[in-house]
């Protein structure tokens, strides 16, 4: 991640320096073009002034003496004029001179000025046109080399590229030291997500200190899965320790009447008829407990797959009186129904029909001496409720 973000501002100091740098020699060439034109001004003036018949001799070689001073200042300066037949009449500077077209020079004369293109190497090379009375038209051409501007151009670029490689020195290293900052937090995410395992699901991920971040918020959703995963581990633990105990009993019932019957070599057909239709019972029981449980899991999975439809409590709970006297003939079991006009919920008969089984099995199993058991539907506001009491001792929390 430093490395790609230390590539971006790489690009993107390039960039700018690239614009930098191409501002400044255009900026530079300007300027200097527009003191070659100047320079062409004066000498037009001068050389139109040491040109004048009035002028002495002496006159006229202090403003040659003056020209040669002035092209003496740029390096490799070299001006010439131009009369108006095109015909070169002076001549100065220290430099060679490349030749100058004559298209550019009427380009000169059409325009007023003009600057020759294409120049290389720092070399400027401009053309005025300068208007005298007695002279006619002057065509007045001064080139040179922009020297100063060469050298301020190659220290930007050493500057440029010193301030480059540091900008990209200092941002690499703040880029690695941030980057590990920011990511030392996810390091130990991993860590702790490693020591959690399936027998250890209470362990919680340690939330990020400071302001709320993404990591922070990653870590809150990772503890909020965790506590579903362990609520759906508690409930399938649960399942099975209530599977177990609902199957165990009918299972020793079973196994308790087939060992009887295997006590006794020899036992009248009544005795086998009462021993195999206990068996069918527990089996039969066997079979309910199956399905409930089957439903139960079915619903935990997914309630929202679970079939609804409206059902008759009070019909209900006379079918799941009807099945538990055939399990508890000694048992004693009174309905009650309060006053409502029906008894209708919305719901999953099955499902129902397997909680009220398991209350009502639970009270006759555990009163004393087949007690009375008494089951009461209550209406209330907006609800129903079913109320089981008994007479065992009751279970201790």
């Amino acid at each position: 991640m430093a490395l790609q973000f230390g590539a971006i501002l790489a690009v993107t100091l390039l960039l700018f320096a690239g614009v930098i740098y191409v501002a400044t020699q255009q900026s530079r060439r300007l300027l200097f073009t527009q003191s070659l034109f100047q320079r062409t001004m004066v000498v037009g003036h001068a050389y139109a002034a040491g040109q004048e018949e009035a002028a002495d001799a002496g006159h006229r070689a202090a403003y040659r003496r003056y020209l040669q001073q002035l092209y003496r200042t740029l390096p490799a300066e070299v001006g010439r004029v131009y009369d108006a037949t095109g015909r070169l009449v002076f001549r100065e500077g220290q430099g060679p001179a490349r030749a100058v077209p004559a298209a550019w020079l009427a380009e000169v004369r059409r325009a007023g000025r003009a600057v020759l293109e294409p120049e290389t190497n720092y070399h400027e090379t401009v053309g005025l046109l300068y208007r005298d009375a007695r002279l006619g038209a002057l065509v007045v051409v001064a080139s040179s080399v922009d020297e100063d501007g060469r050298q301020q151009l190659a220290q930007l670029r050493q500057l440029l590229a010193a301030g480059l490689l540091a900008a990209l020195a200092v941002t690499g290293l703040g880029g690695w030291g941030f980057a590990g900052q920011a990511l030392r937090p996810l390091r130990r995410m991993v860590r702790e997500v490693d020591g959690i395992t399936a027998t250890d699901l209470g362990q919680r991920l340690t939330p990020a200190t400071g302001h709320a971040d993404e990591i922070g918020r990653l870590a809150q959703r990772f503890n909020r899965l965790l506590d579903r995963l362990e609520s759906a581990f508690a409930g399938q633990r649960t399942f099975v320790r209530d599977a177990s105990h609902e199957l165990r009993t009918p299972l020793t019932a079973l196994i308790g009447e087939l060992e009887v019957a295997l006590l006794q070599a020899e036992r009248p057909p009544a005795e086998y008829r009462r021993v195999l239709q206990r068996t069918l019972d527990s089996a039969r029981r066997l079979t309910e407990l199956t399905n409930g449980l089957l439903q139960i899991a079915r619903a935990s999975d997914d309630p929202s797959q679970v079939p609804m439809a409206p059902v008759a409590l009070d019909e209900l709970l006379l079918l799941a009186h009807e099945q538990v006297l055939r399990r508890y003939p000694t048992c004693r079991v009174d309905l009650a129904f309060g006053e409502a006009d029906a008894f209708v919920v919305r719901g999953n008969e099955a499902l129902l029909l397997a909680a009220v089984l398991n209350v009502l099995d639970n009270a006759c199993k555990f009163s004393a001496g087949g007690g009375t058991v008494t089951a009461t539907l209550a209406p209330g506001p907006h609800r129903l409720a079913l109320l089981v009491a008994d007479e065992g001792p009751g279970l201790h929390a």
